[in-house]
């Protein structure tokens, strides 16, 4: 699920944008010492997220000797969930002009999600 959760426009370069996520992030959960990330965010944000959030940005890299489609280590997480995100119907494309009211669809959908399967636990 979700815990946080910034939308920009896409002239932020992903770099960027990823410092608005992680700063909600880690204000929000004071004892998060690490972040995975992708191979595109490497570089500067790792001692940026180092210094400024006291917190371990680790990037998950792909190995190159490997041919055709290989799982990456937690990286299956963020995909599994840009696919839940993409059942909803306003979220499929980009229809939002605000993204105030983006990232608000966003948490709707994962509302929504999250409702959905603690009605369908069984109480004993």
């Amino acid at each position: 699920m979700i815990i946080a959760i910034a939308v920009h426009e896409a002239s932020v370069q992903d770099r960027d944008g990823a410092k608005l996520v992680l700063e909600h992030l880690c204000k929000g959960f004071r004892r998060l010492q690490l972040v995975w990330a992708d191979g595109g965010y490497a570089g500067q944000l790792i001692e940026w997220t180092k210094k400024r959030l006291r917190c371990k940005l680790e990037i998950v890299k792909r190995n190159d000797d490997i041919k055709g489609f290989h799982v990456l280590p937690r990286r299956w997480v963020v995909e599994r969930t840009f696919g839940w995100i993409g059942r909803y119907r306003r979220l499929a494309k980009d229809y939002e002009q605000r993204t105030d009211s983006s990232e608000a669809m966003i948490l709707i959908a994962m509302i929504n999600l999250m409702s959905r399967r603690l009605a369908s636990e069984k109480h004993f």
